[in-house]
């Protein structure tokens, strides 16, 4: 399955759909398919300001944990509460489960970001 060609993809495994102000981020498929099985999703809380490439939050698996990152700045907005109750969203479906919104303060580091073209033929999945 292609990744969504409406996100930009980091070396870092997360995706980012940017609607204005505002990126949505989550996790590949290639990062939950080598992760294994995610057991357990913690995002900072609302209201937490990040730096670009800083961890926001973390997954667990039962081979490892892992940061996640966002590639701009920005401040955390909201939580998919859905996926922290229930990590195993993230193996079913993890574009259609999401792990956090922000409030952008700078997107330049999404210019480093990939495209699903460039991403899937660097990081293939299936």
């Amino acid at each position: 399955m292609p990744s969504p060609a409406d996100c930009v993809y980091s070396n870092s495994h997360e995706w980012h759909r940017v609607s204005g102000d505002t990126v949505t981020v989550g996790l590949t498929r290639y990062a939950v398919d080598a992760l294994t099985d995610v057991t357990y999703v913690s995002v900072k809380p609302v209201g937490t300001a990040f730096a670009a490439g800083k961890p926001v939050g973390e997954v667990e698996s039962v081979k490892t944990t892992s940061d996640v990152y966002c590639a701009c700045a920005g401040q955390i907005t909201e939580i998919n509460q859905a996926v922290v109750n229930d990590p195993s969203k993230l193996n079913a479906d993890p574009f259609a489960n999401w792990l956090f919104k922000a409030k952008i303060s700078d997107k330049a580091g999404l210019a480093a970001c990939m495209d699903a073209a460039a991403y899937d033929k660097q990081y293939p999945t299936g």
